[in-house]
């Protein structure tokens, strides 16, 4: 998606931002209060699933336990608990054993990311060929982060200036991703909702064990602005809360450990960043959006990185579009040799 430039006057940066807001129609369903119903998700500890089946999150199947002549044989005979969820490609931790590559967006929609172009199932085996590069020495976790929670600059019937990605649509992507073997991330642009409330919308999913959460404060408006006239902002209480909501989901349904991506493209964009702390079971990354050629990104990663807590992963995203216009998009070689290395590369 297009995002604000790095330091823009405010007739630049409200130019920037109606190319995204003006797509309101991207999405064939969009909710603007709570998911709707749908089929639970399942999950397997080692390869994709069927999304219209059982999640893997549930107890095992009791009739199975049952029917064994040990279980009926003997009163001490203990029922056999189902194996731990295990991330897609093995394993219950992230960091250090896996890098994270994958692309962002919104399917159907070209101008808010990589994903809103050509197949979907086409654009996560993309993702294998170009995660290969990056590497180096461990294994790659392929990334869809899609964009769940959609910014507008009209409120909406709620007065939200946001709306919400239907279950149906949420349980594609999960399902091409599971394909791949890959994590999904479901992205949110609050607009004037909050980080917590949204993530609370999206409960259900994130007690699968190959989902986190993405969230873009740029897009946090306080009380009284609108989306793309000012930038928003967060701070590091706001995702504290939602790293300890997310650890007792973790905790909760002994699940893997999740991911928590906040992206940032100024210092101002997140606030008294000391706040956040780390939690069990939740890898935090911090993803640094800046925008143009291979010069300026690197200066902003420099700048925003003085502020990054020693427990949060580093992060960086390539702009398909917006890097190319002043050129050239940066190499893999050249994104893993700056310091620190990402361990999360993104390209929308």
């Amino acid at each position: 998606m297009p995002r604000l430039n790095l330091s823009p006057t405010p007739a630049v940066m409200i130019v920037a931002a109606s190319a995204l807001l003006v797509v309101t129609g991207c999405t064939p369903t969009a909710q603007t209060s709570g998911p709707s119903p749908a089929p639970t998700v399942a999950s397997s500890p080692a390869a994709p699933a069927d999304p219209s089946s059982p999640s893997s999150t549930a107890s095992a199947d009791s009739s199975t336990s049952a029917a064994s002549p040990s279980a009926s044989s003997s009163p001490s005979a203990k029922p056999t608990e189902p194996p731990a969820a295990t991330l897609p490609r093995g394993g219950r931790e992230v960091f250090p054993r896996y890098r994270l590559v994958g692309y962002a967006g919104l399917t159907g929609s070209p101008t808010l990311g990589r994903l809103g172009t050509g197949d979907l199932d086409q654009r996560v085996r993309e993702i294998e060929e170009r995660a290969k590069p990056y590497a180096l020495n461990r294994e790659v976790l392929p990334v869809l982060e899609i964009i769940t929670t959609i910014v507008h600059n009209t409120p909406g019937s709620d007065g939200k200036y946001r709306s919400r990605l239907a279950d149906e649509q949420i349980a594609v992507y999960l399902k091409a991703a599971r394909k791949g073997k890959a994590i999904l991330l479901l992205n949110i642009q609050p607009g004037q909702s909050t980080f917590m409330a949204e993530a609370k919308a999206y409960e259900r999913w994130l007690k699968e064990p190959d989902v986190g959460l993405a969230l873009d404060p740029e897009w946090a408006m306080a009380k009284g602005q609108r989306p793309g006239r000012v930038f928003g902002y967060t701070t590091g209480a706001v995702l504290d809360d939602v790293a300890t909501y997310m650890s007792e989901i973790v905790e909760k349904h002994n699940l893997p450990e999740k991911v928590l991506v906040y992206h940032q493209l100024a210092p101002r964009i997140v606030r008294n960043e000391s706040a956040l702390k780390p939690h069990r079971g939740v890898a935090i990354v911090k993803s640094v959006d800046g925008i143009g050629p291979p010069g300026p990104k690197l200066d902003t990663y420099n700048r925003v990185n003085k502020t990054t807590p020693d427990f949060v992963h580093a992060g960086f995203k390539l702009f398909y579009d917006e890097d190319r216009e002043p050129g050239p998009l940066m190499t893999p070689k050249r994104v893993m040799a700056i310091k620190p290395r990402p361990e999360y590369v993104i390209y929308e």
